[in-house]
């Protein structure tokens, strides 16, 4: 790219790009043409060709002089506490809903608005809801306190929604390398990868609707790139996959199968059962894509976990 090119190439501020998510989001972006800034903590490791900024949520005035600097073309919202089972519920909830009011702030005193802003909330909003494939008709039922944060984070972004372009996506279940061994399924690889004979583990009969993080993240990039302002999408597989599969499938990659020991401790009391969503509105805004599937990023992180141990 020349300097004339870069100049001209659009601008991308992501929030907590040196995140797991906000890492693939910056490959995606920069490999659609897109200049990429995003805020990092303090060892965060930040991806090729983004300029990083130290801004934290809570500090409004640095967030305020990180995006006027930027100037963004688009904003992808993905710094927050994102562990279900977080023990700072303060924290969960300042950082999720007071952070995003002070994002959404500073964007709104931009001179010139952005063509899109997307909040990554969460699918944990619908709760229990056991019965079918779940849309975004079916009424949220929060069962923890991240859900509940982030159905206030939707309930904040509706302030703005005469001032900017915001979508709102609700990703179910997703993993990838580099997610951290506290989400359950880099876990088990993690397991798995080292040999390890017994896995602690909650509940596994609950069903999850699992994706990869580049298919995640691919469906981001595609709804900024709509006009379907002031939606609520889900982003998912549209499939069920219980935690025994899951085991199946790495005892499958891994050769052996591990002796599961169900720890109480692990079983949360507020337990989603299960949780499996529809895409149809996702495919309508923006088209059929390929997704990559469980077994595949299973395996694309056993390997990679194994040469980490290698």
């Amino acid at each position: 790219m020349t300097r004339s090119d870069a100049t001209r190439a659009p601008r991308a501020f992501i929030t907590g790009v040196g995140g797991f998510t906000g890492r693939y989001m910056a490959a995606r972006l920069a490999a659609s043409g897109y200049r990429v800034w995003g805020t990092v903590r303090g060892q965060d490791r930040v991806p090729p060709d983004t300029t990083p900024i130290a801004a934290d949520l809570l500090d409004e005035r640095a967030l305020a002089d990180a995006v006027e600097t930027v100037q963004p073309d688009v904003v992808v919202h993905l710094a927050a506490v994102a562990n279900v089972a977080h023990v700072d519920v303060a924290r969960i909830y300042t950082v999720n809903v007071v952070g995003t009011r002070n994002l959404l702030e500073a964007v709104a005193r931009m001179g010139k608005p952005p063509r899109a802003v997307l909040l990554a909330s969460s699918a944990n909003v619908y709760g229990n809801a056991t019965e079918g494939v779940l849309d975004e008709s079916v009424a949220p039922q929060p069962a923890n306190d991240y859900a509940v944060s982030k159905l206030a984070m939707e309930y904040v972004a509706k302030r703005w929604r005469d001032q900017l372009p915001i979508v709102i996506a609700r990703p179910f279940n997703y993993t990838g390398i580099g997610q951290c061994d506290d989400f359950l399924l880099p876990k088990i690889v993690a397991h798995y990868a080292r040999g390890a004979r017994t896995i602690s583990l909650g509940n596994i009969d609950v069903s999850r609707d699992f994706s990869d993080v580049r298919d995640v993240v691919d469906a981001y990039a595609r709804l900024i790139e709509t006009l379907a302002h002031g939606e609520t999408f889900n982003v998912c597989s549209g499939t069920g996959c219980t935690l025994h599969s899951v085991l199946d499938s790495l005892a499958g990659i891994a050769g052996y199968e591990i002796d599961v020991k169900i720890d109480p401790q692990f079983v949360r009391k507020s337990e989603v059962r299960q949780l499996i969503g529809s895409n149809a509105k996702l495919r309508a805004a923006i088209g059929e894509t390929s997704r990559i599937a469980l077994e595949d990023t299973l395996r694309w992180m056993f390997e990679d976990a194994r040469r980490r141990l290698a």
